[in-house]
């Protein structure tokens, strides 16, 4: 074990009695203790555990964001410069100059957290001070309850109620500076519509402004909120629109509020450069990991830019440096791009505009053709093959890329594109759902499915690996995409795997650091793009060896 890493790491575990019950008849697996409790409050819609939504009385009442305050974690870098006495939400001027306009009830003299795109003006300080190595690792959807709601299920005991906690890798590391945080996601408005074909905005403002009531939302993340519907906003006092994953991650890369669906393009729709390419300009090396596809909307923003998210063979062009609707004459293209998406077949996606072509729905076969080193392109192409090990098929695409001095591309990749999820036991056999009105089945992953894939973490020192030898400067974003899914389908299960998943590559990262040069040179940040809405009511619930677990079969 690292020195590094404080705290208990393991996980105690309890076998069960299959209990089968219709919620559970979709799923082959016995569930392990969190599984079962997943499956036990779809099963009867209730919860005496937890929820997700506004609502205590049902388990699920709501499946999308939040406006919730997001936490943050430093390494090599930290806090002051934005938090504290300098959040701009002590400043009416500064929120206005943020937002175009002055929110309501968004001025709070006494205001700790500060502003998403302060983690932009964080990458950038670092590199300023000298930093060579930036990396943004990004747990999209992972709020403080969904953090805790983990590390309690992974330390076994539920250590903390306020601040930074402990039980995750991330939470525990000491072995560079470190800072803990958290900001406000709101995003410039919601509602706005948009021409992808023209890529024209057609109302800028849109129907429903941004901004962080303290009042009502908490100033701070476990702070209880006094209007439940707040967050989701819908309450009769002040209405403040939560962010999409979009408009959050334009937030984190470019530094600028925008509309919901906007990829690093502000709220008229004229274009924001994001960090990776201004640090590409420099001599940087940049590149981008994701559990999902390539270019859904926080891996897109890394580079890309677009007046829709779901514009995902342009927003793919922009990554691998082909023309694109948006950039004609095509960008210089990222030097690393490894993520989900194989086997996602469509003959039509209307949102993608006039110029989709037939084929894989986030990159067009004409353009994986033509950046194939194989066809004389510039990358190096590793994706999921028939009966060959994915993490054997990602080491020869890395050693190919290092040895001749090419890119890489890694193309990987299950149901839905995504990797497949991992559970809060470790293993990757998910149980239901919520849906409406029905429960949504299980995914199940063939013996192919799981073999073929890669995991997170190795994606990530791939990355690093390449990156590394293509320049001594590089900047990297690594997102566990994976939670935020889980999150959306109110599934605890899967949502505590998809964190340890993230978690183990931030560990692995961490690792290399140390192994090569260490943190003088590096800086990393690490946070969510937005919130969902869990909440957690009786930790003892997610801990194996609780008597609420014990004698749930009674």
């Amino acid at each position: 074990m690292n020195p590094h890493f404080g705290g208990n790491t393991s996980l105690l575990r309890t076998a069960f009695v299959v209990l089968t019950i219709a919620a559970t008849a979709s799923s082959a697996q016995v569930p392990d203790p969190i599984a079962k409790l997943q499956a036990d409050a779809v099963a009867t819609r209730q919860s005496d555990w937890g929820y997700w939504g506004p609502n205590p009385d049902t388990y699920s009442s709501w499946k999308t964001h939040s406006n919730r305050l997001i936490p943050v974690y430093t390494f090599g870098t930290d806090l002051r410069s934005v938090s504290g006495e300098r959040s701009l939400y002590r400043d009416a001027a500064a929120i206005e100059k943020l937002y175009g306009y002055l929110p309501d009830n968004t001025l709070n003299p006494k205001a700790e957290y500060f502003d998403q795109t302060d983690v932009f003006r964080l990458q950038e300080q670092a590199v300023e001070s000298g930093k060579k190595r930036v990396i943004l690792f990004v747990f999209d959807g992972m709020d403080w309850e969904i953090t805790r709601a983990a590390a309690i299920a992974k330390l076994g005991k539920a250590a903390y109620r306020e601040g930074r906690g402990k039980g995750l890798h991330f939470q525990d590391y000491r072995g560079a500076e470190t800072d803990f945080g958290y900001c406000v996601t709101s995003p410039h408005n919601d509602g706005t519509s948009v021409n992808v074909d023209k890529q024209t905005v057609t109302n800028p403002d849109g129907k429903v402004r941004g901004g962080y009531d303290p009042e009502l939302g908490g100033d701070a993340p476990w702070k209880p909120h006094d209007d439940p519907d707040y967050l989701t906003g819908k309450s009769k006092k002040t209405k403040h629109a939560y962010t999409d994953s979009a408009s959050s991650a334009t937030s984190l890369t470019s530094g600028i509020k925008t509309y919901n669906a906007a990829m690093n393009v502000d709220s008229m729709g004229r274009e924001a450069t994001p960090i990776a390419r201004t640090l590409q300009d420099q001599g940087f090396a940049v590149g981008v990991v994701t559990s999902v596809p390539i270019s859904h909307a926080t891996p897109g923003c890394a580079y890309a830019s677009n007046v829709h998210r779901n514009d995902y063979q342009d927003l793919t062009r922009d990554l691998i440096g082909q023309p694109s609707i948006y950039h004609p004459g095509g960008l210089p293209g990222v030097d690393v791009l490894i993520g989900g998406g194989w086997g996602i077949d469509l003959d039509k996606d209307p949102a993608q505009g006039k110029n989709y072509v037939p084929g894989n729905r986030y990159i067009a076969p004409d353009d994986l053709a033509a950046i194939d080193a194989q066809n004389g392109g510039k990358y190096v192409v590793a994706q999921r093959k028939s009966g060959v090990a994915g993490a054997e098929a990602l080491r020869a695409g890395v050693q190919a890329a290092k040895a001749n001095r090419q890119r890489l591309f890694g193309f990987f990749g299950a149901q839905g594109g995504h990797l497949p999820f991992r559970t809060a036991d470790g293993n990757y056999d998910p149980v239901v759902s919520y849906g409406t009105p029905e429960p949504a089945k299980a995914e199940v992953y063939s013996e192919a499915d799981l073999h073929e894939s890669v995991k997170l973490s190795e994606m990530a020192i791939a990355a690093i690996d390449v990156l590394d030898s293509r320049s001594e400067r590089w900047w990297l974003m690594v997102e566990s995409g994976d939670v935020d899914w889980a999150n959306h389908s109110n599934n605890i299960d899967n949502s505590i795997g998809a964190v340890f998943s993230g978690d183990d590559a931030f560990a692995a990262v961490v690792n290399w650091i140390e192994q090569n040069g260490g943190w003088d040179e590096t800086a990393l940040i690490l946070t969510a793009d937005h919130g969902h809405y869990f909440n957690l009511v009786r930790p003892e619930a997610l801990i194996s060896n609780s008597p609420l677990i014990s004698n749930s079969n009674d």
